[in-house]
């Protein structure tokens, strides 16, 4: 048989030449999982959407959406990747006179390139619409979930902007203070009082002098004895007390509720997308057992010859 110079085969030699990746075939696998898996995320979104009601106890569940979500982007991610990776298994360049070893690690490589290709593409395309839909959902649940402590944080911001917007009202305030407090208009009289609860609230409690100053106060618009005025005043400030502390507390439980559901959420798309590249790489390898079992047609008889055997 005839040998080249170097001492190979002509077929060997030419396969020692030639490069082993076919982006053609990785492109090709790769377009079609990019557009798969848009279509399904598609799909998915517009299930989710007709299965959620905003009405309370009706719809599916907050549980049931977010399992039915995973369930959803695993079957996309094996289903779009196994497509893509069949279709570059099954379009890739033959081989032939080479060791079986080699085509079957081969066809996973190009199973696993279309994967890498589909998945920056669909990651450029696509995640950052998926990731404010689903930022605004986990955002909108932590509102849910802090309902309360919504409006208090509101409150307190209002209470805080009016301070930050008259610095030294407060001071210039008790410039004015004594033993009997002019009559003034009721808005006065508020801004007062939410001056010295604004910052009272926000140091280390009501003074002494601002107790007297805000009894004195309701005192004069109440009618009360300036015990029960005293009184009125520590039961109303407690309260706003506990109700900014119960703010703080669901402020709190819904930041870590949302903290939780983005970490599951990271965790579950990396599983799915470790499946998905698993899948890509299995479906390259049975394309190309199929590529490789191909029957060709004789050009001049049109008539079938025998199949080829799978390259080992």
């Amino acid at each position: 048989m005839n040998r080249s110079s170097e001492g190979f085969y002509p077929a060997a030699e030419e396969s020692s030449t030639l490069s082993g990746v076919s982006w053609g075939a990785i492109f090709a696998g790769a377009a079609a999982a990019a557009a798969l898996s848009l279509i399904l995320v598609l799909l998915g979104f517009g299930l989710g959407f007709s299965a959620v009601s905003p009405w309370a106890n009706e719809g599916v569940s907050a549980k049931g959406l977010g399992i039915s979500t995973i369930i959803w982007l695993a079957v996309t991610q094996i289903v779009a990747s196994g497509l893509g990776g069949y279709i570059a298994g099954r379009l890739r360049v033959k081989w032939a006179n080479m060791h079986g070893d080699e085509v079957y690690f081969r066809d996973t490589a190009h199973g696993f390139l279309a994967w890498c290709v589909a998945t920056l593409v669909t990651a450029t395309l696509v995640v950052g619409s998926v990731s404010s839909i689903v930022s605004g959902g986990v955002q909108a649940g932590a509102s849910v979930a802090g309902g309360a402590a919504t409006a208090m944080t509101a409150a307190a911001g209002t209470a805080a902007a009016n301070t930050n917007s008259d610095q030294y009202g407060y001071f210039v305030d008790s410039l004015f203070r004594d033993d009997r407090p002019a009559a003034v208009s009721d808005d006065a009289a508020r801004g007062t009082v939410t001056r010295i609860f604004a910052r009272s609230l926000s140091n280390n409690g009501l003074s002494a002098d601002d107790r007297t100053y805000l009894a004195q106060m309701v005192a004069q618009r109440t009618n009360l004895t300036q015990a029960d005025a005293e009184r009125r005043v520590d039961e109303v400030y407690a309260r706003t007390q506990k109700a900014i502390a119960d703010a703080k507390v669901a402020a709190q439980q819904a930041a870590d509720t949302a903290a939780k559901v983005a970490a599951w959420t990271a965790l579950w798309m990396f599983i799915a997308l470790l499946a998905g590249a698993f899948f890509a790489s299995l479906a390259a390898t049975y394309g190309g057992r199929r590529r490789d079992a191909v029957v060709y047609l004789e050009s001049d008889a049109y008539v079938t010859t025998t199949t080829l055997p799978p390259v080992r």
